[in-house]
């Protein structure tokens, strides 16, 4: 039911583009991906995943969630996950001398399907945070920025810090980073005196965009890669950009299972795809430059607990 959901959600979303849209190149969505960086194996990496145990012989099996570009999406066959996610596991994958194997999986269920055993990482814009290093290891990969986006033609001016969102009908995603710095950015208005925030929650993308497009919210808070990348059709436009950790630095990384021996061979690999140019070609094909980082790391500090 979910596969479908997002099948029907991608079509619906598609309505919503005018013809004349940007003239920016399609992205590839073909089930192929001729076009998708690889690369060599690396003997260090192999050496250092040495005591991990693999799910299958030769494979490296990755959790990733299906649903949103530029991320991951299904392919034009509906099934295969395409996107900068599937892209990044291919190039650990490779460095790994393994075959990539994607698995779909909601966004809930992913820390429950990387304990149990069902993938041997995740690789899902998962953002590190102390109370996540407490079950989960980390190899860092973006940076994570959050935007906030409004009516390309909304009378709203720049929103850099809290008192800037007083007031607003602002919609967000449940459960996520951005829901609870929009919290706490609501907590320290009302300390002022300021007007409260009207925060939205919606569970289908398409009404969340005919929210913002009728006026019912002013503003919509998310991952930027996500927002930039709808916001290609000209009817939205970004207002504001701040860290995924505000007031703190936050980076994305691919997740895997506390102790099981394969973060730092995954930093490594990660860091060998910066160097010799994979990584940037597997950021620019989705627009995601922006959010690189300069060297992988494991598990550095991450987000504090609240």
């Amino acid at each position: 039911m979910t596969h479908r959901r997002n099948i029907l959600s991608a079509l619906l979303a598609a309505l919503l583009v005018p013809l004349a849209v940007s003239a920016q190149p399609a992205p590839d969505l073909s089930p192929e991906q001729a076009g998708r960086p690889r690369a060599q194996k690396i003997e260090q990496v192999v050496a250092l995943a040495k005591d991990f145990k693999f799910l299958k012989e030769g494979v490296l099996v990755v959790g990733t969630t299906t649903g949103r570009l530029p991320f991951a999406a299904y392919a034009t066959d509906t099934k295969t996950p395409v996107g900068n996610a599937p892209d990044i596991a291919q190039l650990v994958a490779d460095s790994l001398g393994r075959k990539l194997e994607l698995v779909s999986t909601a966004w809930a269920d992913w820390p429950l399907g990387l304990q149990s055993g069902k993938f041997d990482v995740v690789v899902s814009n998962v953002t590190v945070t102390e109370q996540r290093k407490e079950k989960f290891d980390f190899s860092t990969y973006r940076n994570d920025q959050i935007g906030v986006y409004v009516k390309s033609d909304s009378k709203l001016g720049a929103i850099k810090e809290p008192k800037d969102i007083a007031g607003l009908k602002v919609i967000v995603a449940a459960s996520t980073n951005q829901e609870q710095i929009l919290l706490r950015w609501n907590k320290q208005n009302l300390a002022a005196g300021l007007k409260p925030v009207d925060i939205q929650y919606y569970d289908d993308d398409v009404v969340q965009r005919l929210a913002l497009q009728s006026g019912r919210a002013d503003a919509y808070v998310g991952p930027n890669a996500i927002a930039a990348y709808e916001a290609r059709d000209g009817k939205t436009r970004l207002a504001g950009v701040f860290s995924g950790g505000w007031p703190l630095n936050a980076e994305i990384a691919v997740t895997s299972r506390k102790g099981s021996g394969i973060a730092e061979a995954i930093t490594v690999a990660l860091n060998a795809q910066i160097k010799n140019g994979n990584y940037a070609k597997a950021l620019t094909r989705w627009s995601l430059e922006s959010e690189a980082i300069q060297a992988s790391r494991t598990n550095p500090p991450g987000l504090p607990k609240n």
